[in-house]
């Protein structure tokens, strides 16, 4: 790779680190052409990029992100997920890949310009996903709103069963009693 080369891939990571909401660091060692293929796809679904690039040209463009942590953790054969979605989504896409191939151990990360410990990215992997939040909340904010509108509805029924009854004793609309009636009702 000649200096214009690394020059691209460091300007390419370092706008890849700025867009990215979070970027973990993990150990790639023994991970497969196929496997890796496998990884992006899923990670592709969370909105999240794996890409392998070499140690140095990843610190210069964490210098030039202005994401310092992620320097300390590019020791050894270490690749990049830059996420720009759910967060929560692609550590679990990591996460995943991990158990069912022991490979991929988290390093650590950066997110929101704080460095992540492997153990915080793995609390994130348990967390539930944007869209279950979002439901979640929705609900939380519907909930009164639909008790609101039940009252409501209830007293509009109770309105209209007493207006029936009064319709019923002939005090609204149809025939009114006269006065007559109303004054003397034991003359008759």
């Amino acid at each position: 790779m000649n200096r214009d080369q690394k020059a691209a891939v460091i300007e390419e990571v370092a706008a890849q680190i700025s867009e990215s909401d979070a970027v973990f660091a993990v150990d790639y060692r023994g991970i497969s052409v196929p496997q890796a293929a496998e990884l992006r796809t899923r990670l592709r679904d969370a909105d999240a990029s794996f890409r392998v690039i070499k140690n140095t040209l990843s610190e210069r463009a964490a210098d030039k992100a202005g994401a310092d942590g992620l320097k300390e953790l590019l020791e050894g054969p270490t690749a990049m997920t830059f996420v720009r979605g759910d967060a929560a989504a692609a550590a679990k896409a990591l996460r995943d890949f991990h158990r069912a191939n022991q490979l991929l151990e988290f390093k650590g990360g950066w997110m929101n310009g704080a460095t992540l410990s492997a153990d915080e990215i793995q609390s994130i992997a348990q967390l539930p996903s944007r869209d279950v939040l979002y439901g979640r909340l929705v609900g939380m904010v519907a909930a009164p709103l639909t008790g609101l509108a039940s009252a409501m509805n209830g007293l509009i029924g109770g309105l209209a069963r007493q207006l029936s009854q009064i319709a019923e004793q002939g005090l609204v609309g149809g025939e009114a009693p006269t006065p007559s009636q109303t004054e003397n009702p034991q003359e008759d």
